[in-house]
């Protein structure tokens, strides 16, 4: 059989009378006794190539199993299209059936919500909605892998069993081998951990950072890029339980290196979107959001705001605006309260610095006032944060009586209290929620729209 021609690069060429073979699902079929017009995908692209049938030249049985969802192989001439929106079309010579569809499946013609396609998110990849959508996941993952290798960082794989909450929130799952019905117990009652597979109490990781930080103590910079997991009751369009983290840690870098390094990552990003996702971009626009490309070129061709934590707070407050949620100092910001800052008072992107140590975790580096520390977050139009970093604590004593205040037990950290023994220095990182940026990129409004099969609380479906 001669090798499949991707259907992308058949929509490509300008090669008309050229003989072609492709493969892929129909989207549809439509025609008369005389002639049938199928529209053929293969998820190379979001556009379809039409394939004429003229009717005489196949068995009528053949025809009758091309049906929407039926997998079919087409060789055929390439000619030139009369129809609009298209340059070329296949004029069929055979077509081979490989698997029929009957009229059970669900993704017939006819438009269908996102929330009945979450319900078969088996399927559901076969829908230019989300073709396009995991065409630019894929698209955004490469150019994250290619900005470090670029920018000389090294792809750090951090466990994702750990024994510490990088966070401090302890909204983690545990991981255990232990009998759950009967699991053995200590002297206290408790159950004994010491039993377990690993000999004591583990979790899935919610962040790969504190390892990252090891890694950048080592090899100068680095990247993690994999999944995370939170077990918090957070059923709201913008939450998962498992989603995917990109984070870097750099070596001799501060807080003012680290916005440096976050603008231009993102402005890449993006960038790169526009440049190498345009059809699917523009399907998405014309789809679901009209705003879309202009709210893209908007991050590129503006420079973030960097604003003291403070100033964002007077900002607020002096707005005259009714928030939902109240404004004053030491209150962590809501959405609609970056959003404000970004979309209404700036009109630009916004890095916020100099957040108040109670709101924010352990490791962060405390500014000499005593009250906030250097952490940033970057701040979109229409999602708001989009990452959350800070220049790390260097100073072991400062850090060690933070983790006093804050419960987080010393004795367990002795790994990561050592980078601040050895051969401290200073050292920054950010953290990127991977679908948080594929929201942004495609306007989708539903993080669950932006990962293959999502995972949230009472789901664990496919």
């Amino acid at each position: 059989m001669r090798k499949r021609e991707k259907i992308v690069d058949v929509l490509r060429s300008t090669e008309v009378g050229r003989e072609v073979f492709v493969e892929g699902w129909v989207r549809t079929k439509r025609g008369n006794k005389s002639v049938n017009f199928i529209a053929l995908n293969d998820g190379s692209t979001v556009k379809n190539v039409q394939v004429v049938a003229e009717c005489t030249n196949f068995d009528e049985e053949l025809l009758k199993n091309i049906t929407t969802g039926a997998s079919i192989a087409v060789e055929g001439t390439l000619v030139e299209s009369p129809a609009s929106g298209q340059s070329v079309e296949i004029q069929a010579n055979n077509i081979t059936v490989y698997g029929t569809c009957d009229s059970t499946y669900p993704l017939q013609k006819k438009g269908h919500t996102l929330e009945f396609l979450r319900e078969i998110a088996h399927l559901r990849p076969r829908t230019n909605t989300f073709g396009a959508v995991f065409r630019i996941r894929h698209a955004m993952a490469f150019a994250i892998h290619k900005f470090f290798n670029d920018h000389g960082f090294f792809y750090w794989h951090t466990p994702l069993i750990t024994a510490s909450d990088a966070e401090g929130a302890g909204a983690m799952f545990s991981v255990s081998t232990l009998d759950k019905e009967n699991p053995p117990l200590g002297e206290d009652g408790k159950v004994d951990y010491n039993e377990d597979f690993f000999g004591r109490h583990t979790n899935l990781t919610v962040s790969g950072q504190l390892e990252g930080e090891l890694g950048a103590m080592a090899l100068g910079q680095i990247y993690t890029f994999g999944p995370t997991f939170r077990a918090e009751n957070s059923n709201t369009p913008r939450h998962l339980a498992e989603f995917w983290m990109i984070e870097p840690e750099m070596a001799f870098m501060d807080i003012e290196d680290n916005m440096d390094l976050a603008e231009e990552f993102l402005k890449y990003l993006v960038q790169y979107a526009l440049d190498n996702c345009a059809d699917d971009l523009a399907f998405l626009e014309k789809m679901y959001d009209n705003e879309l490309t202009e709210r893209l070129r908007f991050v590129v061709s503006n420079d973030f705001v960097r604003l003291d934590y403070t100033e964002g707070i007077r900002i607020l407050m002096e707005s005259g605006v009714k928030f939902d949620y109240p404004v004053s100092w030491g209150l962590d910001l809501q959405s609609e309260h970056e959003r404000y800052l970004v979309e209404q008072h700036f009109k630009r992107p916004v890095i916020l610095t100099g957040y108040p140590k109670e709101i924010k975790a352990f490791y962060m580096k405390q500014n000499d006032d005593g009250k906030t520390v250097r952490a940033m977050d970057v701040l979109f139009p229409k999602i708001g944060e989009i990452i959350g970093g800070s220049e790390r604590e260097a100073d072991y004593n400062k850090l060690l009586t933070r983790m006093n205040e804050m419960g987080v037990p010393a004795e367990a950290m002795s790994w990561y209290l050592d980078t601040r023994k050895f051969g401290s220095a200073p050292h920054s990182g950010f953290g990127l929620g991977f679908e948080r940026l594929i929201l942004f990129i495609t306007g989708m409004a539903n993080i669950r729209d932006v990962i293959p099969f999502p995972r949230t609380p009472k789901n664990a479906e496919f």
